[in-house]
């Protein structure tokens, strides 16, 4: 027993738990700036959300522990019915699910708490696609791995979509990333780029003047490689399927988003400017950063954080009241927190004997990167607003919660360095 608690203590990797703590911590001063009351100075004061917070962490923490104490193999061998309860979880919350913000993610627990089975799910299908994809005779260049692999990842995807979450819907995408590990042929991330690209144009522009370019580029192509078959035959195809595209692109935007989803589309693009509108929390949030310069305004003297200007500024938007009151030092600081945390899970993925535990390290530093890469992008500019927590740091328990669970999952399954068959 002594050697087996030496044992356990020596091969966590304590670097990463470092690294959370630190990032926990972080998000627990800056939610307490975000929302502070001067009536409820202590930040351990339960009847705030910064006291709430640090009681998350405390729970997320004792759960951390327990996922350490537990036998590697559990994990595994209980992976479907994880997923299959969250899937059910998903469905339920469609019925009963309490309406939120115009999305119905949540399912009430009562006392003023609340579960959001869709932050779970993240963490279910890495588990359950590194299940999949390393059992035997499993490779991702084949159709039918490869069909099976999207369908684990699609489910909760499409259940997610109809409540309905796009933030956290796409964060499903970043699964992609642990396909290409695994085989997928690289010209699926071209492909996926491209059609990015196309689909911004089809926004932009005229789609006939979109699909005139297309055709010209590739006539051109056909005419340099017209002896090779494949070449002209593929060409085609692709011609068609940009040509379906840039129309159902067009249709989608003007027949299916939202109002509010073409607003945050169209303000990111520059197409228009409401920033008393559907454009006010990305102003304010640009506002709140600039603001804080070098070093920042100091702890609790941010005035776009003190009177409230930016919305949702304890959540979605936290990474405002880093760059005003810690300024840019703070705000590197915090982004070098999260480039060494996704380095260093890429690092434990790598060292792993077992294919499970390399497929699910893969899925953890994916949806970890995602998460970070959208949510800052979105506080400056650069993506639109699509309301997804920044790991850690934003203030709620199932977000904080289910990311602990994802990390420390990995982290017993590499305490474990012979791996999981």
């Amino acid at each position: 027993m002594i050697n087996n608690q030496r044992s356990f203590f020596f091969n966590v990797d304590w670097i990463t738990v470092f690294i959370y703590l630190a990032l926990c911590t972080i998000g627990l001063f800056n939610i307490h700036a975000a929302v502070f009351d001067e009536r409820h100075p202590s930040i351990i004061d339960f009847e705030t959300n910064y006291g709430k917070q640090f009681m998350f962490i405390i729970i997320s923490l004792v759960v951390g522990i327990i996922i350490l104490l537990l036998e590697g193999r559990f994990l595994t061998a209980l992976a479907p019915a994880f997923y299959v309860i969250t899937l059910l979880l998903l469905l339920l919350v469609l019925v009963h699910g309490r309406n939120v913000g115009g999305n119905q993610a949540w399912i009430s627990l009562g006392g003023g708490f609340r579960l959001q089975p869709s932050e779970f799910a993240k963490f279910t299908t890495c588990l359950i696609l590194a299940r999949y994809l390393s059992g035997p005779n499993i490779r991702v260049t084949e159709f039918k791995s490869f069909g099976i692999a999207l369908v684990i990842i699609g489910i909760p995807m499409f259940l997610i979509m109809l409540q309905p979450d796009m933030g956290s819907t796409l964060v499903f995408l970043s699964l992609v990333f642990v396909l290409y590990r695994e085989g997928l042929s690289p010209y699926f991330l071209i492909i996926g780029a491209l059609f990015i690209a196309l689909f911004v144009t089809a926004i932009l522009y005229n789609p006939l003047w979109v699909i005139t370019i297309i055709v010209l580029l590739v006539t051109l192509v056909i005419l340099l490689f017209r002896r090779n078959r494949r070449v002209v035959y593929t060409m085609l195809a692709g011609l068609a399927i940009c040509i379906v595209f840039v129309f159902s692109v067009k249709f989608i935007y003007n027949n299916v988003l939202k109002p509010h989803q073409k607003v945050r589309i169209d303000i990111i693009l520059g197409i228009k400017s409401d920033l008393r509108g559907k454009g006010y929390n990305l102003n304010q949030s640009k506002i709140a950063i600039g603001s804080g310069k070098l070093w920042g305004k100091g702890y609790l003297k941010g005035t776009q954080t003190k009177y409230s200007f930016v919305p949702e500024q304890s959540t979605d938007f936290i990474f405002c009241t880093v760059g005003e009151e810690w300024g840019f030092a703070g705000s590197l600081t915090v982004i070098g927190l999260y480039l060494f945390l996704v380095l260093r899970l890429i690092l434990i993925a790598e060292r792993q004997r077992s294919p499970f535990s390399r497929i699910y390290g893969y899925g953890v530093a994916s949806v970890i990167f995602f998460h970070v890469m959208i949510n800052i992008g979105m506080t400056i500019g650069l993506v639109p607003v699509i309301g997804i927590p920044l790991p850690f740091i934003s203030y709620g328990g199932s977000s904080l919660l289910s990311f602990t669970i994802l990390l420390f999952v990995l982290l017993k399954l590499d305490s474990n360095r012979m791996g999981i068959v």
